[in-house]
């Protein structure tokens, strides 16, 4: 009979902070002519991996940012070009030196007619910075 053992280096990551804001709508439903709404939202996990220093604030934005952009690109396959609703969670997590980000970004995607409107910046995206001068 073989006992399988945990490897050393395989040790669980730690989490060491969690923000999480629930879909808001982004636009207001006079400001666009909405032809059409995705039945479902889109969630989509983004990993985000540090080898020797702790991320702040700024990368924690730029991290959210580069998800709702993949996000965005995701949609834009199944012909919508907004999205409607928008949410995310971003979990800090560490193990020994190493640091990582997840962020759960989350989306209900719509059509409009005309020009899109321009990409707006995820909702609340202030609680990163002002989280960055508290220390992990």
């Amino acid at each position: 009979m073989r006992w399988f053992r945990r490897r050393k280096r395989d040790q669980p990551w730690e989490v060491v902070g969690c923000e999480i804001v629930e879909p808001v709508l982004m636009f207001d439903e006079s400001d666009i002519d909405i032809v059409r709404i995705a039945a479902y939202d889109t969630c989509r996990k983004y990993i985000f991996d540090f080898k020797r220093h702790v991320p702040d604030g700024d990368q924690s934005v730029n991290a959210l940012l580069f998800s709702q952009q993949q996000l965005l690109q995701e949609v834009a396959k199944k012909h919508y070009n907004v999205l409607l609703l928008e949410g995310w969670t971003l979990t800090r997590l560490r193990r020994g030196k190493h640091n990582r980000l997840e962020v759960d970004y989350i989306g209900r995607a719509g059509y409009v007619s005309g020009k899109p409107p321009a990409s707006r910046r995820p909702p609340f995206i202030a609680v990163l910075r002002e989280g960055q001068r508290m220390p992990l």
